[in-house]
């Protein structure tokens, strides 16, 4: 019985593991904007603590009324230009 419990805990940590969003500060501005394009949309970590899903520029991976909208991210060469889902903000000058 022991040895099943091991088992069990291991494939939960397997699991867990497999399952890791990707570190932004661990790649490189080209390697996070290829990652994003690949996926469509992806949920990547960007601090300790901080993690966001972030979508291509042109596709449907927003809900209305949201848009893609310019967002900057930690790379391991420096800050990264990207895209997330936000609504739009509209200033018209008075």
């Amino acid at each position: 019985m022991k040895s099943l419990s091991i088992t069990v805990v291991a494939s939960i940590v397997f699991c867990g593991a497999a399952q890791a969003r990707p570190d932004t500060r661990a790649m490189t501005c080209s390697e996070t904007q290829a990652l994003i394009q690949s996926r469509h949309a992806i949920v990547l970590t960007t601090g300790p603590d901080t993690y966001d899903r972030y979508v291509r520029q042109y596709g449907n991976e927003c809900d209305s009324p949201e848009v893609p909208m310019p967002a900057s991210v930690p790379a391991r060469d420096g800050p990264c230009s990207v895209y997330r889902c936000d609504e739009p903000a509209f200033d018209f000058p008075n």
